[in-house]
């Protein structure tokens, strides 16, 4: 998985905590297999995931308790039989952070790593970021199964100057989708729906598709984002001129107080009979043309992604924004995003004042 940097001395979010209660994205269960031992900074925390061998994912604090050791593979971190093993004293801890063994004596039962709540959806792993530390208040949806109907996974990643509650805002201001993405016909479905940390946002829009210079088709859209808090979003998308279906999650997680990273994840199911010739894949096999699509349609993502990053890492947060009628659902979802953040007196009553 690529992933590009960017960094803004010029935007502010300062104003906003910069790390929301909620789930975040941690890394993909294969790219945890595949390495053996990450360690990474997530939400200001540095941290070590693995798994054992019955893939169970733990997510944990990256310094020993002991005596305070790194843990990562860059000095000699390692995975044994399932557990974690610390480069310095050779203590061994099990994915519950409980140290299982040492060289030189019986485990101490007081030695136990600070591990975070996890959860696997779809081959994607999440941790739980609570306020002052508290355990889950709320959970994801259970996955969906993926099936053999449904192409492989392709991600995509970038950092960049950030909040997300900034980014998540975007799922309901269908207003910049005609001005920075270039969609016609924008409409809102209806009103978003809230429920807790879950918010629904249901819009439609078309645009050219064009790939390598060239027009492939009009896209004729209907999207439903389904929102579980700021750092999880999955949308579930149906292509009308084709008949094609495909679903996108989009991940915002803060690595630090100023920098965040934003990971796509695109899957588009079989193109058995599309209802529109596509160009140029008429005579391709079905999982082919459909990889070829899932790639299309992450390039095309990519490209509205980088078109927002150079606003957000450059804008300025706006507690009171000076909204206007055919801004739509923004106040609501400043609300909603409310429950996120230690209790204060927010913006509340300037946001319901301006929906007057």
């Amino acid at each position: 998985m690529k992933t590009r940097a960017f960094k803004s001395g010029r935007g502010s979010v300062s104003l906003l905590p910069p790390c929301p209660e909620g789930w975040y994205f941690v890394a993909s269960q294969e790219a945890i297999e595949r390495a053996g031992l990450l360690r990474k900074t997530w939400l200001g925390e540095q941290i070590v995931v693995w798994c054992n061998g019955n893939g169970d994912v733990c997510v944990a604090d990256a310094f020993c308790p002991h005596l305070g050791s790194d843990m990562g593979p860059e000095v000699d971190g390692r995975v044994r039989d399932g557990c974690l093993v610390c480069p310095f004293h050779g203590f061994e801890y099990d994915i519950t952070g409980q140290c299982v063994a040492t060289p030189y004596a019986p485990a101490p039962r007081t030695v136990r790593l600070k591990v975070f709540e996890t959860r696997r959806l779809s081959g994607l792993v999440f941790a739980w970021h609570g306020i002052d530390g508290r355990p889950s208040q709320w959970d994801l949806p259970e996955p969906e199964l993926d099936g053999e109907d449904w192409s492989g996974k392709e991600y995509w990643s970038v950092r960049f100057a950030g909040h997300p509650q900034e980014t998540t805002e975007n799922s309901v201001d269908v207003g910049h989708l005609r001005y920075v993405h270039g969609y016609d016909s924008v409409s809102v479905a209806g009103p978003i729906s809230v429920d807790g940390a879950w918010l629904q946002s249901c819009f439609n829009f078309r645009r050219n598709q064009t790939f390598a210079g060239i027009k492939w088709f009009k896209y004729d859209v209907s999207a439903i984002a389904d929102i579980r808090g700021l750092g999880y979003s999955f949308v579930r998308v149906r292509e009308h001129t084709i008949g094609m279906d495909t679903r996108l999650w989009v991940l915002a997680t803060p690595i630090d107080g100023q920098m965040m990273e934003m990971t796509l994840v695109s899957q588009v199911q079989n193109l058995a009979r599309p209802k529109h010739p596509v160009y140029g894949m008429r005579f391709l096999p079905v999982g082919l043309r459909t990889r070829i699509m899932n790639k299309i349609l992450i390039t095309a993502q990519k490209r509205d992604v980088l078109q927002d990053v150079v606003i957000w890492g450059n804008k300025q947060y706006r507690p009171r924004p000076l909204l206007c009628r055919s801004d739509g659902e923004i106040a609501r979802f400043r609300r909603y995003c409310e429950q996120f953040y230690p209790k204060s007196d927010g913006d509340r009553g300037a946001l319901e004042r301006q929906e007057d």
